[in-house]
């Protein structure tokens, strides 16, 4: 005949080994404690303006709301008004063009300044501090700042290509041929030093016994960036990339400070368009489903990243 005993939590074993000790509920009450106030700002903060944006979307919601608050359902309305229009188009290949344009001259500027300033060299740190003005200093200072620099008669660098014998007449911001390229220089110009820091960040924790091996094995600096460097600077690549596309694709204050969406909306994009027909055409069920599609992309953006980080992982 055989027995079983009961091993009391915290107790140990026959066998020996100590039985596991049961959660007691002041514990969890405690880890709820520490997560519910996170919890509670999600659900306020974004969850709540989320769910109201998407409601707001299938709405004629109008300034009258606001007093009568009367907002009744119009179906898909507003939806097929924004498709419709051939501004959403244009806004739209605006936004990717603006998007990859920024974030590949940023993480290519950025790349090679971190690499140049991972080797040493008088006065590297009070360098590397200066380029850090552009990031420091606020969106809106910076697009007046470069508005005036890149006016087409009284501008900084029209008035130096004209010292130099160049043309010195240039429609930077005036020309819709021109006005999105420059857009894009003048945020590649602010975001370098972010992707600068980040990159530098990453290249110090690689190890040197690497590079040392490389040296032994007689590779190229070429080829010593490219199979060592790059592979071991992966995982800091991508979310420099996923931080900038997240910062960038939504971007709004420096272009109204530089050209408002204009000229003739040459620089027009999702979310410029949503500022526009939620508060100059005060069409708030247009914006709200605006809204809704620069949030849709950044929402499959972050899921085929999730996919590839599991990809990796595996």
């Amino acid at each position: 005949m055989t027995t079983s005993t009961v091993t009391a939590p915290g107790t140990v074993s026959e066998a020996g080994t100590p039985a596991p000790a049961r959660p007691r509920r002041g514990n969890r009450a405690a880890r709820w404690g520490f997560v519910a106030p996170a919890v509670l700002f999600m659900l306020l903060f974004f969850g709540y303006p989320l769910v109201r944006n998407v409601v707001m979307s299938f709405q004629h919601y109008t300034p009258r709301t606001f007093f009568t608050g009367e907002a009744p359902l119009n179906g898909f309305d507003n939806w097929s008004a924004v498709f419709r229009d051939a501004l959403f188009g244009k806004a739209l290949w605006h936004t990717f063009a603006f998007t990859a344009g920024s974030l590949l001259g940023q993480f290519c500027a950025g790349l090679a300044l971190a690499v140049f300033f991972s080797r040493r060299f008088p006065l590297n740190g009070v360098l590397r501090s200066l380029i850090l003005l552009p990031w420091l200093v606020p969106m809106v200072v910076s697009g007046i700042v470069w508005r005036r620099i890149l006016d087409q008669d009284t501008g900084v660098l029209n008035s130096f290509l004209d010292t130099l014998g160049l043309d010195g007449h240039t429609p930077w911001l005036t020309s819709p041929h021109m006005a999105l390229l420059s857009v894009i220089l003048v945020n590649v110009w602010i975001g370098i030093p972010f992707n600068m820091v980040i990159l530098y960040g990453g290249l110090q924790e690689l190890p040197r016994e690497l590079y040392e091996a490389a040296a032994l094995d007689g590779a190229s600096a070429w080829r010593t960036f490219r199979s060592v460097t790059l592979p071991m600077l992966r995982p800091v690549i991508t979310v420099v990339l996923v931080l900038g596309f997240m910062s960038t694709v939504k971007l709004l204050d420096l272009i109204l400070a530089l050209t408002d969406g204009g000229p003739a909306d040459a620089t027009q994009t999702l979310g410029t368009l949503t500022y526009q027909n939620s508060f100059v055409r005060l069409d708030f069920g247009a914006g709200a489903v605006v809204g809704n599609v620069l949030i849709l992309i950044s929402a499959v953006f972050a899921v085929f990243y999730l996919r590839a980080n599991r990809t990796e992982g595996k």
